[in-house]
Parts: C-alpha cells; structure tokens; sequence
C-alpha cells in the first residue's frame, strides 16, 4: 500500500482498492473511500501530513468496496460528495444491495456485511455522463456500465481514474469469475476505455499504467474466453437449468464460494456471461419444468 504521485496534482493510494485524489489551489478531490473507515484513514493521513485540500467526494459507484469509507470522511470533514446518478440511491440506500443480490427477498442477516453494504452516504450532487465541476477542478465523466449500473470512470488532467470497467491481469485471475451485471455492456465499456486519449489509467483494482491499452485487450480476451467456454458447455449439455450452469462454470474454474454472500456474487456473475450471450443471438432461454433454463440456438 503506498500514496503515489502521478503528476503536480493527481495521486493514487494503491490498494486492494484503489483510492485517488486530485487538487488545485484550495480544491481537493477523493475518488472513492475505500472499503472501511480504516482504509480511508491511511489516505486521509497522508493529506494531512502533505498539507493538501480536502473539499470533494466523488464516488465512481455503489459498491461497498469503494464507498466504505465514505461516512468517515463525511464525518470528519467538510466535503461535498457527487455521485452518478441511479448508483446515488444505493449509497443513499445500501440495503439495496444486498437486497437485489438476494433476488428481492428479505436479506438474511449474513448479507448485512461490509462487503455488500457499507455505511450509507449522503449525496449531495448527481452527475451523469459529460464535464463535471469539483470547486475549480474540472473532469470529464465517462458512463462505464456492466461492472456497475451507472459506473463513472473521471479523467482529470488527462489522468483516468477509470473505477472498476477494467481490472489488473493478476485481479482477473485472482476472483477467476470477476464480477458483472452484463458482460456485453462490459465489453462495450471495454472498447470504449480504449478509445479515451490520456496519459494514464488507474483501474479500481491494479496499478497505475501509462499505456493501459495491453491491460484493457487483456480483460476483453478474458471475457470472451469465458464467454466461450460457457457457450461450449450449453452446446454440449444444454438445455441446463440456470443454478446448474452456475454450478458447471464455478467449478470449471475452481472456485469454491465461502458463503451465501460469495455465491450470491458469482450467481450473478454467471448469469452476466449467460446475458451477453443472449444479447448476441447464441443462447435462448425459457422455463421448463418450473426452471429457468438455456440452450444454444440450434438446439
């Protein structure tokens, strides 16, 4: 973990998530808080300690991972927080996360964790996508949806902070099933990242690069590959009810989900590759024998 300077007024605290900052004259800007209010602590230190402003909260979407924090710097400091809009209901209302995870239902007590609600944040200000002003900072606001519903990635003097729409090689292999609400949406995110011009890109997860363009390939060729794969296994076994195939692809990749809160993610997850294979005309689905089922297109 380390606060790193990338140019006279962009930083980044790396970490298992990723925190930035940018400031100018008396204008300082967090880019997400981190998970809890002991992540946000190291980056706030290093602001004190530096002597740097403080005025701005942005938060690229309504993940705990990344908003944890935010209700301890609120607290502690006066900040103005912007949020895009939609994802501001869920900072606004973290049991909506849990909530939707669980498919609608009352959420069982073990779904009330920090890593699938976070402290709920006061949202001052909603953007959406185009130039957005922070005091005297001025960023450009890119809709970057598929991990996140409304995630918005920031390019700041010329440096994207580009939220989780791509993550690092070893992040991807690491969660194996990375999650997504919609891959063909993610993908769209993916080619579009490709084509914002910058100096630099810092990921939600993953290091600071200044050619992001192999990392960004990188996380298309991993979609697709699973993509595959799961077309594969439809054209082999299909139709497959729906908590089979999750079953099927978690195993292919050995992953072994610890609770109803983990499983809950790769659920969803599967289901993301399943849609964007829809989406493109290669799978159908229908309900059979009370069970929501897929097959390949020929079958």
């Amino acid at each position: 973990m380390s606060f790193q300077q990338l140019d006279e007024c962009c930083y980044y605290y790396h970490s298992s998530v990723n925190i930035g900052y940018v400031h100018q004259g008396t204008d300082g800007l967090l880019i997400d808080a981190g998970i809890d209010a002991s992540s946000v602590k190291k980056v706030l230190k290093e602001l004190e300690k530096r002597e740097l402003p403080l005025t701005h909260l942005f938060i690229t979407h309504a993940h705990a991972d990344h908003y944890g924090g935010a209700r301890f710097v609120q607290e502690n400091y006066n900040v103005h927080t912007v949020a895009p809009v939609f994802e501001e209901a869920i900072l606004r209302n973290p049991g909506l996360e849990p909530l939707y995870l669980f498919g609608g239902n009352d959420p069982l007590p073990e779904l009330h964790n920090k890593f699938l609600e976070g402290p709920a944040v006061r949202v001052d200000e909603v953007v959406e996508e185009g130039e957005v002003a922070f005091g005297s900072l001025r960023a450009e606001a890119y809709h970057l949806p598929g991990h996140s519903y409304h995630q918005l990635g920031l390019k700041i003097n010329d440096i994207l902070f580009a939220a989780d729409s791509y993550f690092s090689l070893e992040t991807l292999k690491k969660h194996k099933i990375p999650f997504l609400t919609d891959v063909s949406l993610t993908l769209d995110s993916l080619d579009r990242l490709s084509q914002i011009p910058c100096r630099g890109s810092v990921p939600g997860h993953g290091k600071f690069e200044a050619s992001p363009t192999l990392t960004i390939q990188n996380n298309m060729d991993y979609h697709e590959q699973l993509s595959a794969w799961l077309h594969q296994y439809l054209a082999e076994e299909g139709p497959v009810a729906h908590e089979v195939i999750v079953r099927a692809m978690c195993e292919h990749y050995n992953v072994e989900a610890q609770g109803l809160s983990q499983w809950l993610l790769f659920r969803t997850a599967v289901t993301a590759y399943l849609l964007g294979l829809k989406k493109a005309g290669l799978v159908e689905d229908r309900i059979m024998n009370n069970t929501w089922s897929f097959y390949i297109t020929d079958q």
